[in-house]
């Protein structure tokens, strides 16, 4: 299964789910990586791994030097203030919806502390 569908497949699912969202999001001046997913009002990136199951397919995400360019990658959003989710392609194709289902959480999350700081 490749990134670029499992991309595809999430993007869909957040479209059905209401969740607004923009695509390979570059968020890191002086920097050349973008993120799959970013949702703005949250400063939230969410990340798709690829190849993590595969056994007959490689991915540049489960070799040495390409993870340590993401984790590099989440490093840099983490100190620039983004909250980062990462998922696996079955977190992403389960009929469970996990991906979406836990993007949705964190946004309550994130709504509910406002909604508290609001009143405070």
């Amino acid at each position: 299964m490749s990134k670029s569908y499992l991309e595809g497949v999430l993007a869909k699912d957040l479209t059905e789910a209401g969740i607004p969202f923009e695509r390979e999001a570059k968020l890191i001046k002086g920097r050349r990586f973008s993120y799959d997913f970013y949702f703005p009002a949250y400063r939230l990136i969410a990340e798709i791994e690829g190849g993590t199951w595969s056994k007959h397919h490689k991915s540049r995400h489960t070799e040495p030097e390409g993870f340590e360019r993401d984790c590099e990658k989440y490093n840099e959003a983490t100190i620039a203030g983004f909250s980062v989710l990462r998922f696996t392609s079955t977190m992403v194709t389960s009929n469970k919806l996990i991906a979406v289902e836990t993007i949705a959480r964190f946004i309550a999350e994130e709504e509910k502390r406002g909604e508290e700081e609001a009143h405070s």
